[in-house]
């Protein structure tokens, strides 16, 4: 399958999500590529990071130049996942083409609400043979203070954005995820017993099923 992990703001968590689901995927022994679509290179970057520190298993990243069908069909991948950057929107265009999955982000805020309806008209617009992709949609970086109702505010609108699917399973704002990002490790590896961790795995278990049977 193809996933696109996307939005049209920076900061929504895009590439360390990408990041995440790679390392998660190739641990449960699956072949997957990974496409840095995103001219800022974050994904790439960590990824160097790991591989100096001698991190296993090391992932399998390539630029922007594998979006198109031949080469995706020539990787022979299980499961590829694109990480998109809205500086290059052409690229973006390519992703959602050809993709089958869209994984949206969205951090609790009016703003970020706002940017995924304008990515939905966006994905819509996109030319594409056969039906559009399913497009799914989560509360990332939402508040840990129960006392705080933005992250159920927010979820509340993303329920009612037609063209989405809303996924119940949210990641928290914890500063591990930047702290095992900067590691070049993924959240679950750097503690696995954490509630980032817990919240992660969650969220994988709901997007690949099949691979828990």
């Amino acid at each position: 399958m193809i996933t696109v992990v996307g939005s049209l703001k920076g900061g929504s968590g895009k590439s360390t999500l990408t990041f995440n689901l790679g390392v998660w995927l190739a641990l449960a022994k699956v072949k997957v590529q990974l496409i840095d679509a995103d001219p800022q290179a974050t994904l790439t970057d960590v990824n160097q990071v790991r591989i100096e520190e001698g991190f296993k298993p090391t992932l399998s990243i390539q630029d922007g130049a594998r979006l198109n069908e031949a080469a995706l069909a020539e990787d022979e991948a299980a499961e590829t996942l694109i990480d998109i950057g809205t500086s290059d929107m052409a690229a973006v265009r390519q992703a959602l083409s050809l993709c089958e999955r869209v994984l949206v982000p969205v951090p609790p805020s009016q703003a970020d609400i706002w940017s995924t309806q304008r990515f939905l008209q966006l994905v819509e617009s996109v030319e594409r043979v056969g039906p559009g992709p399913e497009v799914l949609g989560f509360i990332n970086r939402g508040d840990t203070h129960h006392g705080v109702r933005e992250t159920d505010e927010a979820a509340a609108a993303l329920i009612s954005l037609k063209g989405l699917t809303f996924m119940r399973g949210r990641l928290s704002q914890r500063t591990v995820f930047r702290r095992s990002f900067s590691e070049g490790l993924a959240v679950f590896e750097l503690e696995p017993r954490g509630k980032a961790a817990q919240e992660f795995n969650a969220l994988a278990a709901t997007l690949y099923p099949h691979l828990l049977r």
